[in-house]
């Protein structure tokens, strides 16, 4: 049985647009990899920080959307701690309704883009 999930990271501002690629590569790959199938993504890019995280008040935000099964969560957010260029990450199970607001709200977007 697969769980709908959100997986949001942000990674230290101080890399390159190749070190961001990779960094999501990995993620990518490592869940597609381990039975994950990505439903959708997005590139938040360089947003400004609540508060500093290890000095920093800038961060690159990016957002993954994938059915998983939930063993996989545990070991994607291993993968996270032992990433010295992720500085936060945050991973959510949505329930039905979570689901259908982002289904929902990536219409909305690309409907904006059409326009």
């Amino acid at each position: 049985m697969l769980n709908h999930y959100e997986t949001v990271f942000i990674a230290t501002p101080v890399l390159s647009d190749v070190q961001i690629k990779e960094a999501v590569k990995k993620y990518r790959d490592f869940i597609t990899d381990n039975g994950g199938e990505i439903v959708h993504e997005e590139d938040w890019g360089l947003k400004k920080l609540a508060y500093p995280i290890q000095k920093k008040t800038t961060g690159f935000y990016y957002l993954i959307e994938f059915m998983a099964a939930p063993e996989l969560i545990a070991k994607l957010e291993l993968q996270y701690r032992r990433d010295e260029r992720i500085i936060r990450f945050l991973t959510f199970a949505l329930d039905k309704h979570a689901a259908a607001y982002a289904q929902k709200r990536r219409a909305n977007k690309s409907k904006a883009k059409e326009a």
